[in-house]
């Protein structure tokens, strides 16, 4: 059964949202982190000499849309951890040999996931707003959000690929922080990735939350490092990239 059932993906989604507003507890862990590096990072750093810093934007400025990007990173790729969670109760495999298509399972639980994330990004945005941050264009706001789609996207494909070659939530746990921290690192949500040493910034360019930071920070600021085109370009090669590889290891997950 391939086909794609969008009352399937709707069901889904409303699940994951629903279980998500319902715990509010996961919401402020969510934003907690990146609330403490904005306001510990943002004003300790502020009037520190940052090599590659554009003159002429303050480390606040630029460490908001990193901020942004990480939790983008960290709420889509614990996305997959809800499927470990129905694996515990018994949920994944009544969907499982349910006649819907294992594609619009995958599909509901991106669209969760990233639905999620968006609200995570978005609270982090607001609450930056009283710490100083400000938006270079209002008017840009709708492009910012075609961004946290797209990092929303690739990274809860991510997590579900991932999630899918695993048995238990404290493994998958482990190995999505082991994975998630060095992607933050080397995305240049801290720090310009030209500071880094020449082999590291071969690694950052593979790294699709580089073109997702970069973006946010070229329509949120008003300054990036490479063109809006390329930003935009990678992540949709990434996203595309990351629901097929989602798709295809779920495609193989037994009902047990």
């Amino acid at each position: 059964m391939n086909f794609i059932d969008p009352r399937s993906i709707y069901a889904l989604w409303r699940r994951d949202v629903t279980r998500f507003v319902r715990t509010p507890s996961r919401i402020i862990g969510s934003i907690s982190m990146p609330l403490l590096f904005l306001v510990f990072l943002g004003f300790g750093f502020s009037d520190a000499a940052i090599p590659g810093l554009p003159a002429d934007v303050d480390y606040l400025q630029y460490l908001v849309p990193g901020m942004v990007g990480f939790t983008m990173l960290f709420g889509s790729s614990f996305a997959g951890l809800s499927i470990l969670s129905d694996q515990d109760v018994g949920f994944l495999k009544e969907i499982l040999v349910a006649p819907v298509s294992r594609t619009s399972i995958v599909l509901g639980r991106i669209a969760g996931g990233s639905t999620t994330a968006l609200v995570q990004a978005l609270l982090i945005l607001v609450l930056s707003v009283p710490l100083g941050f400000r938006f270079d264009s209002l008017l840009l706001l709708p492009l910012a959000a075609v961004f946290l789609v797209l990092i929303a996207v690739t990274f809860v494909g991510f997590g579900v690929a991932l999630a899918s070659q695993f048995s238990d939530s404290e493994g998958f746990g482990l190995i999505i922080q082991f994975v998630i921290f060095p992607l933050f690192f080397l995305s240049g949500a801290l720090y310009p990735v030209e500071s880094l040493p020449d082999p590291v910034q071969i690694l950052a360019f593979m790294n699709p939350l580089t073109y997702g930071v970069d973006g946010l920070r070229a329509v949120l600021v008003g300054s990036a490092a490479y063109p809006l085109f390329l930003d935009f370009g990678a992540l949709v090669v990434s996203s595309v990239l990351m629901v097929a590889i989602g798709t295809y290891l779920f495609e193989r997950v037994e009902a047990v």
